[in-house]
């Protein structure tokens, strides 16, 4: 997944490490043996080493606790985590689905700043109850406060971080519209994205300074996440209401199995359609498999007239299919998960809708963004 490394699961949870991710192990492992040996010199630069590794293995074990402090609190809604992942900025729980209400939404969110808060009482807590001294104190003073900043950083009102969902909560809570709150908290991310990237300019340009230069990058990935997340609202508030039987493409390809491969051919390939596959129902108009173009060649013209469609389709698994009230953004959703173009649209019943394109869905929110003439 966009070039992650699975390294295995934990309690259940898919885990996965982004490249960026050694870079930043290595950077802080050298930072904080650096600061050790010269904090302390009577430690050996290789004693100085291990433990800098140690202290930048425990942080990052500081950012998995709090992603699964998100994700625990969302298993408990019922909401699946697809996978955890490590990166250059911390890391990310990808959930399933969206909380049902605002106040689930906003103890999913605030669920990992309140694990690191936690965290930093316990390590403080620990360094005062043990005396802790020397290399070790350091060590335990760096936890704590990592901790802290990681817990007061994600509390910004801004998306995509914790702050910005919880602010999103509490948007969809007095309005009611929960693209609303992404929507405004979208905005609020921005704004601290371009000051972020002010903070991190204005130095290197008055002074010629570049010590600001990670707020660049911090700001340039609030500035990116925070307008997808605004234009995937915009997308969501358009489908809201809208099912995959409101975008089956008209005049699906549809085939009788009873159709003779010779009826076939005249009717639906040599009458000029450029669809190269075919579904076929049967007599009740129940989807019961697919036929391209490329099966009629596996068997000989002579034969055309006597061979019916149901004898060389392929079957379609319930798997490959969507229902016809099943949300429009589900099945989308759906369609990006498994790399998909189109899709058969069924009832309950098992009759067929017709053919359900990714194209389609585009033309629609298309048709829904234009305004309506005067």
């Amino acid at each position: 997944m966009n070039g992650t490394i699975r390294v295995g699961n934990l309690f259940g949870i898919p885990f996965y490490i982004h490249p960026s991710w050694f870079l930043v192990l290595g950077l802080i492992t050298w930072s904080y043996s650096s600061g050790l040996a010269a904090q302390f010199p009577q430690l050996s630069a290789g004693l100085a080493l291990l433990l800098g590794l140690m202290t930048a293995l425990m942080l990052f074990a500081s950012v998995v606790a709090h992603e699964l402090g998100h994700s625990f609190v969302a298993i408990r809604q019922g909401i699946d985590v697809k996978s955890i992942t490590l990166f250059i900025f911390g890391g990310l729980a990808s959930l399933e689905k969206e909380s049902k209400t605002p106040g689930e939404a906003f103890w999913v969110a605030i669920a990992g700043p309140i694990v690191s808060l936690l965290l930093c009482g316990i390590v403080t807590a620990i360094g005062i109850t043990t005396a802790a001294s020397g290399p070790l104190a350091a060590i335990i003073g760096v936890l704590a406060s990592v901790n802290l900043a990681l817990a007061l950083f994600n509390l910004i009102p801004g998306l995509p971080l914790d702050g910005g969902n919880i602010l999103k909560a509490i948007v969809w809570k007095i309005t009611g519209n929960p693209y609303k709150g992404v929507t405004f908290a979208s905005r609020v991310g921005q704004i601290f994205g371009w000051v972020a990237i002010l903070s991190g300019v204005l130095p290197l340009v008055l002074f010629g300074s570049a010590s600001n230069f990670w707020n660049l990058l911090i700001g340039f990935f609030l500035l990116r996440n925070a307008g997808n997340a605004a234009q995937f609202a915009r997308v969501q508030e358009k489908l809201t209401g809208l099912t995959a039987e409101d975008a089956v493409t008209h005049d699906s390809p549809i085939v009788s199995a009873n159709l003779t491969l010779r009826e076939f051919a005249d009717e639906r390939v040599i009458s000029g359609q450029n669809w190269h596959r075919f579904l076929v129902t049967d007599d009740d108009g129940q989807l019961v498999g697919a036929m391209s173009i490329d099966n009629l060649r596996t068997v000989p013209t002579a034969l055309w007239s006597e061979t019916q469609v149901k004898q060389v389709m392929r079957p379609i698994t319930e798997s490959t299919t969507v229902q016809s009230d099943q949300p429009l953004l589900e099945v989308m959703q759906l369609l990006e998960q498994q790399k998909l173009s189109v899709l058969p649209v069924i009832r309950k019943n098992g009759v067929l809708v017709g053919i359900l394109e990714k194209a389609a869905i585009i033309q629609l929110l298309q048709s829904r963004t234009q305004p309506n003439p005067a």
